[in-house]
């Protein structure tokens, strides 16, 4: 940890040193030169380099933070009755990899019990379960590692898939009235409207796990299982939350949103500093309020924007530092946030790569639990190995395309 902290106080002095650089010479200034230039880049590939190992050491930590907590019980039992529920989680997990390892018959009745109860458990020809706490809970929190969308979205929890309408009112050129002593006030009825938020089927695939694995009392298979269900899950829904079609899957911030700037004739992986502007004031300031709107693109993309500078050479890319204390980093592009999301279509003839606007207008419906199963039938058996599948329902849609708005390249 002390090794992160050091590392995180390094990348915050090269962030405070930049953004100090860029607030001595704001923008449309002329006194930024070579010089200004050349220690803004070194700085820039600092903080780069810095972030690729913070990154590294905090897959490492929480790795080992994982393992250490399967393996802490016996200290959580010195522990008052305030962690009762944190003890019980570590039981369910226990039980959870006996029944990974040996299916419903090697669970006692007390250990079904707490799964039952934790879990929500349904039992089928296979020995299902549907995970509705510890394991779904953590999952579905988890899927945010793999999933941009699931970062800015709000996400809405039904206890139901069925189909559902979402209420939507784009009040923004509505106004009041002046009007004279003893005259009638003028009508002015809202119009409102629907958006789809129905949801769809999603599998992780079946993952077969090799005997030896499940048998080796050594080896914690369930942080695995759960990792590559994160994976898979969060992958997939991030795709269809960001450019999914809408005809037989979610549709897509990048679908539902409305093209804000087109670049000029040559753009085709370019953009320049202009159009990002353009796109900014291309939302209602209405929907503007402080914290609320932030950027979206690919890193592909990013490569090209923390290269455009304004017409006195200064760059328009600031670091941030006072968050990477702390939570990790967060840059900005002209005052507002980013969020980096490599499902969004990287630069090319007429791709609509950036995204800016209040993406928690962008809903994410997840409907009931996920559904984990254990296979040991024959097509398994003979290869030794035992197979995993997860199941879940999720869906999305924008419900105020005023709230977002694209940049697309140019066609020619």
């Amino acid at each position: 940890m002390k090794s992160l902290q050091a590392l995180r106080e390094r990348r915050a002095h090269f962030a405070k040193e930049t953004r100090a650089l860029m607030e001595k010479h704001p923008v449309g200034s002329t006194t930024w030169g070579e010089a200004e230039t050349k220690v803004y880049d070194a700085n820039m590939a600092e903080i780069e380099a810095i972030d690729a190992r913070i990154d590294r050491e905090q897959r490492l930590l929480d790795k080992e933070a994982e393992k250490a907590f399967q393996l802490a019980e016996h200290e959580i039992d010195r522990i008052s009755d305030g962690s009762k529920k944190r003890k019980m989680s570590v039981e369910v997990c226990q039980a959870f990899n006996k029944w990974m390892a040996g299916g419903v018959r090697e669970i006692s009745a007390e250990e079904f019990g707490q799964i039952r109860n934790t879990l929500s458990t349904t039992t089928g020809s296979q020995g299902g379960f549907t995970v509705a706490t510890t394991i779904s809970s953590d999952l579905v929190d988890t899927l945010k590692d793999y999933s941009g969308i699931m970062q800015v979205a709000e996400i809405i929890r039904t206890g139901q898939g069925n189909p559902m309408n979402f209420p939507l009112s784009d009040g923004t050129a509505e106004t009041g009235e002046l009007i004279g002593e003893n005259t009638t006030a003028t009508g002015a009825d809202p119009v409102f409207g629907t958006v789809a938020l129905n949801t769809f089927k999603y599998s992780s695939k079946v993952i077969a796990i090799p005997f030896e694995l499940l048998q080796d009392s050594t080896i914690d298979m369930e942080p695995f299982l759960r990792n590559r269900l994160k994976q898979r899950l969060g992958r997939i829904i991030n795709t269809h939350g960001t450019v999914g079609t809408g005809s037989g899957q979610p549709n897509g911030l990048v679908t539902a949103s409305t093209v804000g700037k087109v670049g000029l004739a040559g753009q085709t992986l370019t953009i320049i500093y202009d159009d990002l502007v353009d796109v900014i004031d291309a939302v209602d300031i209405a929907y503007q309020q402080p914290g609320r709107c932030k950027w979206m693109f690919g890193q592909a993309l990013r490569k090209v924007i923390r290269k455009i500078k304004d017409t006195s050479g200064r760059p328009i890319w600031t670091p941030s530092y006072e968050a990477g204390l702390t939570t990790g980093y967060g840059d900005e592009l002209l005052g507002y946030p980013i969020q980096i999301n490599n499902d969004m279509p990287v630069p090319a003839v007429s791709a609509k790569s950036l995204a800016f606007g209040d993406f928690s207008y962008y809903k994410l419906r997840l409907a009931m639990d996920v559904t984990l199963f254990r296979f040991d039938d024959s097509a398994y058996i003979k290869l030794g190995q035992i197979g995993f599948l997860a199941w879940m329902r999720a869906g999305g849609n924008l419900v105020d395309v005023a709230a977002t708005r694209l940049y697309q390249h140019s066609a020619t």
